[in-house]
């Protein structure tokens, strides 16, 4: 991927390629301004003496992980996917309502319920729902300051779940062109996890499949399709699933009660998709949207990859796409913390405290640093997300997993807290 690239007045320049970007600070013409994203500020130049080149910014928003593109005459210059923490805020949620509950029994210590005080926006939105806005909205921000982006593409129907549930609706849109079919298709490979539902065969042509039969009354609907290798597909032929996974129990429970789930991360795109292109409006630029059907064209006629990121780089109209890196940046929501002065144990009671002061020796909970430690029992270099201690013994989170006890005199700062963590 590119390295961004501001000019000394902090205005955003065409980002360049990593290796201009060694010789640039190399050479000492550059300064490092952000390491995630890698971003570097130029000390001799000003945007006046550049010409900059229009950028697109590519979202394809999504229930668990969104995909962002920055694409520049047809070359995908940047990529990167953000995963969300909107589960997280609902258990969350629950747990705080089911504390307050209990001791609101038990007649002890609590916080009155507020009811009469409080009324909802008409655009109010949970909180589970917002957090995957509002994280988008962040990045938004944050690549429009440091790219000069004149463009904004949304994928803003993922699916049609009008279309889904009947499939017989009437308009030219379904009816005609490249797209038709497209919607439902897309949904079931990834409810199904792109694998055959009757032997789990994967990296084959998958065919969709209705569980019950339509010459024995089966519909169209999406509760009634599932995915099926040309194998499984033929041998199944119009029996009944009853009849055709009879050895196989275990995999008709599976089948049967998989194929019931609920459209529940479709809803949640759908519920947030409107919301996020009036923000996304409200920046002042040029906003596209496509659809997921017309995603999913894009992406299967250049034979690329299924990812997010890639996935976003073709939201909207496309041509040709040229793909430098093939390595995007993983971003992952950890928020900003709590609010608490105490941590409770399992009936609600404070179990510890918390200190009012959040830095310790220089740190705080959530930078990312690098530790180099040389000597004791764990000798070696580390690098990732900690959470400080008065002491000033650190955990730090890293790939291979949490490492306790680090001094602070072994770590050095990479990256301040922003309420994120970055991986490639």
């Amino acid at each position: 991927m590119r390295v961004f690239v501001l000019d000394n007045n902090k205005k955003p320049l065409d980002p360049c390629k990593p290796a201009r970007a060694r010789i640039l600070l190399k050479g000492g013409r550059a300064k490092v301004f952000r390491r995630y994203p890698f971003t570097i500020i130029m000390q001799d130049l000003e945007g006046s003496e550049c010409v900059t080149h229009e950028h697109q910014l590519k979202i394809d928003p999504g229930s668990k992980t969104t995909g962002l593109a920055i694409v520049q005459n047809n070359v995908v210059v940047w990529g990167a996917e953000l995963t969300h923490r909107g589960s997280e805020i609902r258990e969350s949620l629950t747990s705080r309502r089911q504390v307050r509950r209990d001791r609101r029994n038990r007649k002890t210590r609590y916080r009155k319920p507020r009811f009469l005080n409080r009324k909802k926006p008409d655009s109010w939105l949970a909180p589970s729902l917002m957090s995957r806005v509002h994280n988008i909205m962040t990045w938004v921000k944050k690549l429009i300051r440091i790219c000069p982006v004149v463009g904004i593409s949304q994928e803003l129907v993922r699916f049609d779940t009008q279309k889904m549930q009947n499939p017989d609706i009437s308009g030219m849109e379904y009816q005609q062109g490249e797209l038709s079919g497209y919607e439902v298709r897309e949904y079931l490979l990834e409810k199904w996890n792109r694998k055959c539902a009757y032997c789990e065969t994967t990296n084959t042509q998958l065919e969709i499949e209705h569980i019950k039969p339509k010459s024995k009354g089966g519909s169209n609907r999406v509760s009634n399709l599932t995915l099926a290798c040309r194998k499984c597909n033929q041998a199944k032929g119009n029996k009944e699933i009853e009849q055709f996974l009879s050895k196989k129990q275990d995999v008709l429970k599976f089948i049967r009660s998989f194929a019931r789930q609920s459209l529940a991360d479709t809803a949640a795109v759908n519920s947030t998709r409107w919301r996020l292109f009036h923000e996304l409006k409200a920046t002042g630029l040029c906003i596209e949207t496509g659809s997921g059907g017309l995603t999913k064209y894009n992406r299967c006629r250049q034979n690329l990859p299924k990812t997010h990121w890639l996935d976003a780089a073709n939201v909207g109209q496309v041509e040709t796409l040229y793909v430098e890196s093939y390595q995007p940046l993983l971003i992952v929501a950890k928020g900003h913390g709590t609010r608490q002065m105490c941590r409770t144990d399992k009936f609600g009671f404070p179990s510890r405290y918390l200190p009012r002061f959040k830095f310790v020796k220089g740190f705080q909970t959530g930078d990312i640093v690098k530790a180099i430690v040389t000597k004791g029992k764990k000798i070696g270099t580390y690098t990732g997300r900690i959470a400080t201690r008065k002491t000033g013994s650190f955990n730090i989170t890293t790939k291979n997993g949490l490492i306790q006890g680090i001094s602070h005199k072994y770590c050095s700062i990479v990256h301040r807290k922003d309420g994120y963590s970055y991986s490639f």
